[in-house]
């Protein structure tokens, strides 16, 4: 007779979670949140946004609006509560909502680390392209940023530019950042294209577009109309400030966070007013100004608390997050790169984040690095297996295998041994667990010269998926449209 014991008041905790701010503490932040907007308001450079606002019954004085609660409430009752993101051949890949989290790479960064020579340098386009194929072979890399700010072409089309390198060199969904709404235009046609039309990108989007407020309480023209533009095109959008701590936002952590959800509400309200429903991707992400040296501190543990504090807030409202990790403030790729990445890469996936960008950043995000990317997918690989946890059933526990065995016996050769090893265990690709004469004659290489011939042994071999010729001529042509137009 086969029976099954129920066990009362047990709660399996398979994965490992955790949470900065309790509900309550979430709940006294949006309250704070909505009474900056209430009391204190925003100013809107856009006539559209500030024509949307108006109608909605919005405090309109000039360029400052003031944004009754209500109106927050209602938009939060239309925006989605989740996104589903695919890759470029429309296959559904990132599914933004419960604790899922997916990392990728960060944008802008003027400078990069040549894998070749190890020199700092003007970031150039062939860094987007070698960027987006190392991010195309890495197994823990889910989505691709370019790492730059391309100094080798038109620069007012830098971003256009980047999109264009990144669609041909990765299967990958892709984030993209743009100075300007004609260059989200240019962009979504290229997506357009390579999906087939705008409704099929508009079932199947592979593209998100990142705009940014300027803290505090600022919401600038070209912020808006991307912003604006994307809702219009039922597309996602990332709308959310970039604080410093000390500078553009409160010292304090709760007060930073108040300033930027004020921020980022301001673009969720003005999303739902353009359209119902239009997909928005929410954060309230900021770090500290280090009061010595004035910069601006990816490294520093406050960086990441605000980030993990950010998405207990809109896990509390429900909405798809956007983090950042994998970061360094060191200047090469070094122990304290790795000890930053690594504190960073499990606090954001702890935290259940959904899009997690900036891995490969060093310099506080100055300087872009193919090292730093792969070494940040090594520690998501091993970071994802401690979130793994433990599954406990009648197999795993092994009880028959530990009687066959017996006291005093041997698990290797068991055929459970072989059967669950490659599930339970978490094997490195450049972490070193040679015995020490093996690590000497391989040349006693450090992680960074493993990291380095890595990333060099994937540009060399890894051969991402080839758009057709007739899509690459059209996104060339949106290229060189774009071209023409700056020189009118």
């Amino acid at each position: 007779m086969n029976t099954q014991s129920i066990e009362s008041n047990y709660k399996g905790n398979q994965t490992l979670q955790f949470k900065v701010l309790s509900d309550k503490q979430c709940e006294k932040i949006v309250n704070a949140a909505l009474e900056i907007l209430e009391r204190t308001g925003v100013n809107i450079y856009s006539e559209e946004a500030l024509t949307l606002l108006k109608k909605a019954n919005c405090q309109v004085d000039g360029i400052m609006v003031r944004i009754p609660s209500y109106l927050i409430k209602k938009a939060l009752t239309t925006v989605p509560s989740r996104i589903v993101l695919c890759d470029r051949n429309g296959q559904r890949k990132l599914f933004l909502e419960g604790n899922n989290s997916y990392f990728g790479p960060g944008p802008t960064c003027p400078n990069f680390l040549d894998v070749e020579t190890g020199e700092r340098r003007r970031t150039v386009k062939r860094d987007v392209v070698n960027t987006s194929i190392v991010a195309d072979a890495l197994p823990n890399v889910d989505f691709v940023m370019s790492l730059s700010m391309i100094s080798d072409c038109t620069l007012t089309l830098a971003d256009i530019h980047e999109v264009h390198a990144m669609l041909q060199n990765t299967t990958k969904p892709i984030v993209g950042w743009t100075f300007n709404v004609e260059a989200v235009k240019d962009i979504i046609d290229m997506c357009s294209t390579v999906a087939g039309s705008l409704t099929e990108l508009q079932r199947n989007p592979f593209i998100v577009i990142y705009s940014e407020p300027t803290t505090p309480l600022t919401h600038t023209k070209d912020a808006l109309e991307k912003l604006l533009f994307m809702a219009e095109n039922n597309l996602p959008v990332i709308y959310t400030p970039g604080m410093v701590l000390g500078g553009t936002a409160p010292i304090t952590i709760a007060g930073a966070l108040a300033v930027g959800v004020a921020d980022n509400l301001t673009g969720l309200l003005l999303s739902q007013l353009k359209r119902e429903g239009a997909p928005f991707i929410a954060a309230a992400p900021g770090g500290p100004m280090d009061m010595k040296t004035m910069q601006h501190c990816y490294g520093a543990p406050e960086f990441s608390l605000v980030h993990a504090a950010s998405a207990d807030i809109f896990h509390y409202l429900n909405l798809p997050i956007w983090s950042a990790a994998g970061a360094s403030d060191s200047k090469i790729v070094d122990a304290q790169a790795a000890a930053e990445a690594a504190f960073q890469i499990f606090a954001s996936a702890s935290s259940g984040a959904h899009l997690i960008h900036d891995v490969g950043f060093l310099d506080s995000g100055l300087t872009g690095s193919l090292e730093q990317l792969v070494l940040g997918d090594e520690i998501i690989g091993m970071v994802r297996r401690f979130i793994k946890g433990v599954e406990i059933d009648e197999d795993h526990l092994a009880l028959e295998v530990i009687h066959e065995v017996g006291p005093g016996g041997q698990f290797i050769t068991a055929e459970h041994t072989y059967r669950y090893f490659k599930q339970e265990l978490w094997t490195p690709t450049l972490l070193d667990r040679e015995v020490y004469s093996n690590w000497e004659n391989n040349g006693n290489k450090s992680l960074t010269d493993r990291a380095n011939e890595k990333a060099k042994k994937i540009l060399r071999e890894h051969r991402p998926e080839p758009l057709s010729q007739k899509v690459l001529t059209v996104i060339d042509n949106i290229l060189e449209n774009a071209e023409q137009r700056m020189k009118r």
